[in-house]
């Protein structure tokens, strides 16, 4: 490639905070998917990944689309996303399934699970390297450059009203979104600094502890805390996972927990007990990354009760990692079920993508617009 911003580019970062900033600030959606960083030189085409990895091979519907939407000479950054079935919800899980060896299988998928490209920065335009340019002037520009651009290519919503941005923050929660990136209007694009701010919802819930796995760097340490939660049928969900501590943290768990080792007869996610199609850490033994990663775990008794902290459910299942809060002594295992989740209104991830053009202005006005058309034929379109 012969651009001004060539590959692999670190895509700039942003740094968590408790609420909404006032200031000069342009307002984005969190997508939550896969950040991307597009390198497009006439018939020449580059994704890379925030680790700077290439990821062209697993998006090949998208490498299409963009030699068909985006200008002949450009790098745009943004966001590979998969909505659901029904084009309503942003799919992570259907997104992480796209990464697969497999050329055959990588083909299938880009069929059956298409992806889309939300882009939120221009880098660079024809032979001009941007990134020293304001946000706010690349973001005109980026908007000039898709204003043709169709649906799987689209043009995140931007706002510099706080109070629109803080309705997209409740309101689009239900497609799936993930919070707000709030963007210095006047800062420069700084590839690996954390510039930008990101707002992202959080909760707590009350889960079962049923496991653990072991730490990578020694078996005397925990690497994660598997949780659960109880469904009405009295049987113990596995949601997800606690997995970020500090290293003492890990050691001393790993010695509180001993006591409750037990043996898998009898467990709740024992072998013996799995039915057709439920979701348990031994029925996941191998990753999806790595087939070789070995994801078995120690079994506990579940008798203990942890406070974490997470943002989403994707379905019956935490989307990321939780954090640990505290132990709860005085909640009764059997007591924490779903009912204590807090659901997000639902709302249509469709609405989000075709943006202001379609007449949906989503709580206020959207500076910049999405593209014109940009998803005309709805967001789970190319799932025929």
């Amino acid at each position: 490639m012969d651009l001004p911003v060539n590959p692999p580019v670190a895509p700039m970062l942003a740094k968590p905070v408790d609420a909404i900033p006032d200031g000069d600030y342009v307002f984005e959606p969190k997508w939550d998917g896969f950040r991307s960083i597009v390198f497009r030189d006439g018939d020449e085409v580059e994704i890379g990944s925030r680790n700077e990895r290439p990821m062209t091979r697993y998006f090949p519907e998208l490498v299409a689309a963009v030699l068909a939407e985006l200008p002949p000479r450009c790098v745009i950054d943004g966001e590979i996303v998969v909505p659901d079935a029904a084009g309503r919800r942003l799919d992570f899980e259907a997104l992480q399934l796209r990464i697969h060896p497999a050329a055959s299988r990588v083909g299938l998928l880009a069929e059956t699970t298409p992806a889309h490209f939300i882009a939120f920065d221009l880098l660079a335009l024809g032979s001009e390297d941007l990134m020293e340019r304001p946000f706010a002037e690349r973001r005109a520009l980026l908007s000039g450059a898709l204003a043709k651009a169709r649906s799987p290519i689209h043009l995140t919503l931007a706002t510099t009203d706080r109070s629109v941005a803080t309705g997209w923050f409740s309101q689009f929660e239900g497609a799936g979104l993930d919070g707000l990136i709030a963007k210095p209007a006047s800062g420069g694009y700084e590839p690996d600094k954390r510039v930008m701010k990101k707002i992202k919802h959080e909760r707590t819930a009350d889960c079962v502890v049923a496991g653990y796995r072991v730490h990578k760097s020694g078996p005397d340490r925990i690497g994660s805390l598997l949780l659960g939660l109880y469904k009405p049928d009295g049987k113990l969900a596995s949601i997800g996972v606690v997995g970020a501590l500090p290293m003492e943290k890990r050691i001393s768990l790993f010695k509180e927990l001993q006591p409750l080792v037990t043996e898998f007869a009898g467990h709740p996610w024992d072998w013996g007990e799995q039915m057709a199609g439920q979701r348990t850490p031994r029925a996941a033994m191998a990753s999806r990354w790595n087939a070789d990663k070995d994801l078995s775990f120690i079994p506990l008794r579940p008798e203990r009760v942890l406070e974490v902290r997470y943002d989403h459910m994707e379905g019956p299942r935490l989307r990321h990692t939780a954090q640990f809060v505290r132990w709860r002594p005085d909640r009764e295992p059997r007591s924490c079920t779903y009912d204590q989740l807090e659901e997000p209104v639902s709302f249509n991830l469709a609405e989000i993508l075709r943006g202001p053009a379609s007449g949906n202005r989503a709580s206020g006005e959207a500076s910049g617009g999405a593209a014109e058309g940009s998803a005309g034929d709805s967001a789970g379109g190319g799932r025929g």
